[in-house]
C-alpha cells in the first residue's frame, strides 16, 4: 500500500512539472539595419557578381601560389588550433542539447556503527536485536530535475549553437587571412627577385661605364674624380644586391611558417610581370558583404549569444521547479539486501525556489547582460563599417596604382633610352661622365619603383578579394 502511494505522488509532480511550458522572458533584438550604401567608394562594376563569391583556386591562375595555398590550409598551426576551438565547442553544443533531461547518480554505501552500551542507542540495540553493533546496506539512485519553465535551458542551447557556429566562422576568417597572408608574401617574393634582378642588370651596367671612364682616365681625357663617382655608383647598385636577397630569404621563412613547414626556399621561378591582373574586379553590391564576409556573421551571431545571456539572466530571477527523486535498495544485513519488495525504499519531493535577497547579484548581471547586447549591436555596424571601408579602399588602390603604374612605365622607359642616348653621346665625348652616371643612377630607381607599383597592385587585387568575403571556399 504503501509503495502505490509513492508511485501516485511521483506521477502526481511529474504530471504537474510537465505541465509547465517554458515561456521567453525577455525579447530579442534582432539584427539591425546595416545601413549600407548603394554602391562602393570607387567603384565602376556594381552590377557584377562579387569576386567574394569565387573559391580561391579559381580567383588565383598560378599553380605554385595555389599549391603553397592548399599546404597551408592542410598544416597551418593557428588554423589547427581553430579546428580544435569547433571540436570543442561541438561538443558543448552536443551536452547542452541534454539540457532538459535530468541528472541521475547511482550509489552504494556500507555504514557498521557500534553505540557506546551505556547510551540509549546502545541499550536500545541490544534489547531489541541483542548485538551490539549495527549495519546499513544501500543502494541507491538520485534524480534532480528543474523544469524549463522561463526558457532559460532553451536559451543556454541557443547559446551553445550560437558559440559552436562562432568557431565555424572564425576558421572561415582565419583561413581568408592565411590566404591573402600567403598571396602577398608569394607577390613580394616575386617583386624583390624581379628588383634582385635589376639591381644586377644596373651593376653589370655600371661596371661597362666604369671601364670606359678609367681607359678615359688612362689617357687623361677625365680626371680622378670621375673614376671615384663612378665606382661609388657602381657600389651603391651592388650594395642593393645583399639587401634584396636579405629580405627574399626572411619572406620565404615567413611563407614556409604560414604553410606549417620549417623556412626553407619556397620555388619562385615566375616574373612578377607575368601575373596578369584583372581589368576589372567586382565586389558586387555592398549587400553581398552580409553573405561572404565571416566577420560579418561572426557579429550577427555574438548578437544570438548577447540575446541567449540576457534571457538566462533574467531566468535565474524567477522561481525555479526542481523534482528530486531517491529510491533504491536499503537492509541492515548484506543477506537481506536483495530481499524484493522489503528492502525497496524511495522518495520524491517537488520545491520551488524563489530568490528574494542575493546582495542584487542576479539583478546586476541582468542589467550587464543588457548593456553588453547594446554593445554587441554597436559593434555588429562597426565592422559592416569597417567591411564597406576595406571594400573602398581596394577599389581606390586599384584604380590610383593603375594611373601610378602607367605614368611610371612611361618614365622608365624614357630614362632607358635617355641612359643609351648619354653613354652614346659619352663615347663622343659629347656629354660628361656626371651625366651618364645620374642617367644610370635613375633608371635603376624608376625600374625599382615599377616593380614595387606592381607588386601593390596585386597587393590591392587580394585586399580586394578578401575584403568582399572570399578566401575561405
Amino acid at each position: 500500500m504503501k509503495t502505490m502511494k509513492f508511485y501516485k505522488a511521483s506521477f502526481i509532480i511529474a504530471f504537474l512539472a510537465s505541465s509547465f511550458t517554458a515561456c521567453k522572458l525577455s525579447k530579442d533584438i534582432s539584427v539591425p539595419n546595416a545601413n549600407l550604401p548603394k554602391t562602393y567608394r570607387g567603384s565602376r562594376t556594381n552590377d557584377m557578381p562579387s569576386v567574394g563569391g569565387l573559391p580561391w583556386k579559381d580567383f588565383f591562375d598560378d599553380d605554385v601560389l595555389k599549391s603553397l595555398i592548399a599546404d597551408a590550409l592542410q598544416h597551418n598551426n593557428n588554423l589547427q588550433i581553430a579546428l580544435k576551438n569547433i571540436d570543442a565547442a561541438s561538443l558543448s553544443l552536443w551536452q547542452a542539447k541534454f539540457g532538459n533531461s535530468p541528472t541521475v547518480n547511482l550509489q552504494a554505501s556500507a555504514l557498521s556503527t557500534r553505540p557506546s552500551d551505556n547510551s540509549l542507542n546502545g541499550l536500545s540495540l541490544n534489547q531489541a536485536l541483542s548485538r551490539q553493533h549495527i549495519e546499513d546496506y544501500t543502494l541507491s539512485a538520485t534524480l534532480n530535475w528543474e523544469a524549463d519553465i522561463w526558457g532559460k535551458v532553451r536559451d543556454q542551447k541557443a547559446f551553445a549553437l550560437a558559440a559552436y557556429l562562432g568557431t565555424q566562422e572564425a576558421r572561415k576568417l582565419l583561413q581568408t587571412k592565411i590566404v591573402a597572408d600567403l598571396a602577398k608574401g608569394y607577390y613580394n617574393l616575386l617583386m624583390l627577385n624581379a628588383q634582385l634582378e635589376i639591381a644586377k642588370a644596373n651593376v653589370l651596367l655600371n661596371d661597362s661605364t666604369l671601364r670606359i671612364i678609367k681607359l678615359q682616365f688612362n689617357s687623361g681625357q677625365v680626371t680622378l674624380l670621375a673614376v671615384q663617382q663612378a665606382e661609388a655608383q657602381r657600389l651603391a647598385a651592388a650594395g642593393l644586391i645583399p639587401g634584396f636577397e636579405r629580405q627574399m630569404a626572411l619572406q620565404e621563412n615567413a611563407i614556409s611558417i604560414l604553410t606549417g613547414s620549417n623556412p626553407g626556399t619556397v620555388i619562385h621561378d615566375r616574373q612578377l610581370s607575368s601575373v596578369s591582373i584583372p581589368e576589372v574586379l567586382s565586389a558586387g553590391l555592398p549587400d553581398s558583404l552580409l553573405a561572404f564576409r565571416p566577420d560579418v556573421h561572426i557579429a550577427e551571431l555574438n548578437l544570438s549569444k548577447a540575446n541567449a545571456e540576457v534571457g538566462i539572466a533574467k531566468a535565474n530571477m524567477y522561481p525555479s521547479l526542481t523534482i528530486n527523486a531517491q529510491g533504491g535498495l536499503d537492509a541492515f544485513k548484506a543477506s537481506n539486501w536483495f530481499n524484493i519488495p522489503a528492502s525497496l525504499f524511495g522518495s520524491v519531493a517537488g520545491s520551488v525556489l524563489q530568490p528574494v535577497f542575493q546582495q542584487k547579484k542576479l539583478k546586476t548581471r541582468y542589467e550587464i547582460a543588457k548593456i553588453n547586447r547594446e554593445q554587441t549591436v554597436i559593434q555588429f555596424r562597426q565592422v559592416v563599417l569597417i567591411a564597406v571601408g576595406e571594400v573602398s579602399d581596394a577599389y581606390l588602390a586599384l584604380e590610383k596604382l593603375k594611373t601610378e603604374q602607367d605614368l611610371a612605365l612611361q618614365r622608365t622607359n624614357m630614362l632607358m633610352v635617355a641612359t643609351r642616348n648619354s653613354k652614346s653621346l659619352f663615347n663622343n665625348g659629347m656629354a660628361t661622365y656626371l651625366e651618364v652616371i645620374t642617367a644610370q643612377g635613375s633608371v635603376l630607381q624608376s625600374e625599382l619603383e615599377l616593380a614595387g607599383l606592381r607588386k601593390s597592385r596585386l597587393d590591392a587585387m587580394v585586399d580586394l578579394y578578401r575584403a568582399a568575403g572570399g578566401g575561405w571556399k
